[in-house]
């Protein structure tokens, strides 16, 4: 769903199923039920507000942001979804931090093999700038994981979802041990598949065949917080 036009004071709302909603109306059988929505503000740049204050700030925004047609593809529809806060004091949020096996210094990229270094344990943890807690309503309950089906799994679990594109979707419980400042963390392990030298040869990287780079998205569904991760699968490791 989009909100359309900027100069009429009109608010328009383009609706659309998306491709998994489709799939379950196709099957005209009366269990099709939309019983909630999200809200996402991806289109919006807040670097308006820090500018020209928050009055005039707020009000550009409402008339000049051009606003993203709906998409069909649950994947890439909403990836910045909004959150409702009973604190009015609340000025900071959460992120969400990568450590563990295989992580490059900057926390954003996983090194993994296809042969003997076939899987990584990682550990995702809430994290406040400048802040010594989390606010209770922010902390991590559940964690949505995505990952290419093609090439990664996560070990011990089993996709909730799957969709045309082969992108998988995991619904995680948080660990049962929090960090020092109250923010919850996911430990998880990721294994890549059996990738045929077919697959290598099609989505390997243009300079380096024997490399390819996936993707895993993480996000949090109480703080809203996403992270995602680059994950480098070499042939020969």
């Amino acid at each position: 769903m989009g909100f359309l036009q900027a100069d009429s004071q009109n608010i328009i709302l383009d609706c659309v199923l998306t491709d998994n909603g489709r799939k379950f109306l196709s099957r005209n059988d009366g269990s099709f039920s939309i019983v909630k929505f999200a809200v996402s503000d991806e289109e919006v740049s807040y670097d308006t507000i820090q500018k020209v204050g928050r009055t005039i700030g707020k009000e550009r925004i409402e008339k000049l942001t051009p606003i993203f047609e709906a998409l069909t593809n649950g994947a890439y529809a909403q990836k910045y979804r909004c959150i409702s806060v009973s604190n009015p004091n609340l000025i900071k949020l959460p992120n969400l931090q990568l450590q563990g096996e295989g992580v490059d210094t900057t926390g954003t990229i996983i090194s993994i093999g296809n042969t003997t270094v076939k899987r990584r344990s990682i550990t995702i943890f809430q994290n406040i700038t400048n802040e010594q807690t989390i606010d209770v309503e922010l902390v991590d309950q559940t964690f949505i994981v995505e990952c290419h089906n093609l090439f990664i799994q996560i070990l011990g679990s089993t996709p909730d979802h799957i969709d045309s594109n082969q992108r998988a979707s995991y619904i995680l419980l948080r660990d049962a041990s929090t960090s020092s400042i109250g923010g919850s963390k996911l430990t998880l392990t990721i294994a890549t598949k059996a990738i045929l030298e077919s697959q290598f040869s099609i989505y390997g990287a243009r300079s380096n065949k024997n490399l390819i780079s996936s993707f895993i998205k993480i996000a949090g569904l109480q703080s809203g917080a996403t992270k995602e991760i680059e994950i480098q699968i070499t042939k020969t490791s």
